[in-house]
């Protein structure tokens, strides 16, 4: 990456759970910028991975998969589709079971090589809403505004297990507090990218306030920053 300023360009980076696809989606609509979920696309290989191998425990094959998929984000009737080798697998990257081997599969320097590269140039003209883990530390460094959304554990893990039960996924609520910390500690520990906040990045503790508050609050951002670039 260069030193140059990547105007309109918003990173929104957080752990599982802080509310970043829901508020990323809607200021992007917002604001008429271009929405980039990036965990989708690590969701992406995480599900033609398990199909390859449940086990998720060939490294090289993980990283041929990563090399060999072609991941698409399209926008349709204003909902966000993930698009896999032609296929539309919107649905079947949000089974808990994607999502853990999602986080596996992030773990591997090779992989995140081939996906950073990819949504660098997905976001390389700007007017982009970007979420994920490490966009405001790797991907995009000189984002226009870089955002950590966090959360509670607890709050965290209660907001999952809600949107697990309308799924019908019948983890309890203890097994899914596991789950997330399980997570937590995989992304935070990973020796490449690891989930931290960007030193410059607002901080938003989204533990008590309504979606809406957290949306407006970065709107308030970027009114603020058109102000200060003007």
């Amino acid at each position: 990456m260069t030193g140059k300023k990547h105007e309109g360009i918003i990173a929104i980076d957080g752990p599982s759970g802080a509310g970043k696809s829901t508020v990323a989606k809607a200021v992007a609509k917002r604001l008429g910028y271009v929405y980039i979920d990036t965990g989708a696309m690590y969701r992406a290989v995480g599900l033609k991975a398990i199909r390859k191998n449940p086990l998720l425990n060939d490294r090289q094959q993980i990283i041929a998969t990563a090399r060999d998929s072609k991941i698409e984000l399209r926008n349709s009737q204003g909902q966000a589709q993930v698009w896999l080798d032609g296929v539309d697998v919107s649905e079947a990257i949000r089974a808990e079971p994607v999502s853990q081997a999602a986080s596996i599969v992030s773990g591997i320097p090779e992989v995140r090589k081939v996906l950073v590269h990819a949504q660098q140039e997905m976001g390389a003209a700007g007017a982009v809403v970007m979420e994920g883990r490490d966009i405001g530390t790797k991907v995009f460094p000189n984002a226009d505004l870089k955002v950590f959304l966090d959360a509670s554990e607890t709050t965290r893990a209660r907001r999952r297990y809600e949107e697990n039960r309308k799924k019908g996924v019948t983890l309890t609520l203890e097994e899914t507090i596991a789950e997330i910390h399980e997570r937590d500690a995989r992304d935070s520990q990973r020796t490449d990218s690891p989930l931290v906040q960007a030193p410059d990045a607002v901080y938003i503790d989204t533990s008590d306030k309504t979606i809406e508050e957290v949306i407006e609050e970065i709107l308030g951002l970027v009114r603020g920053l058109q102000v200060r670039q003007e």
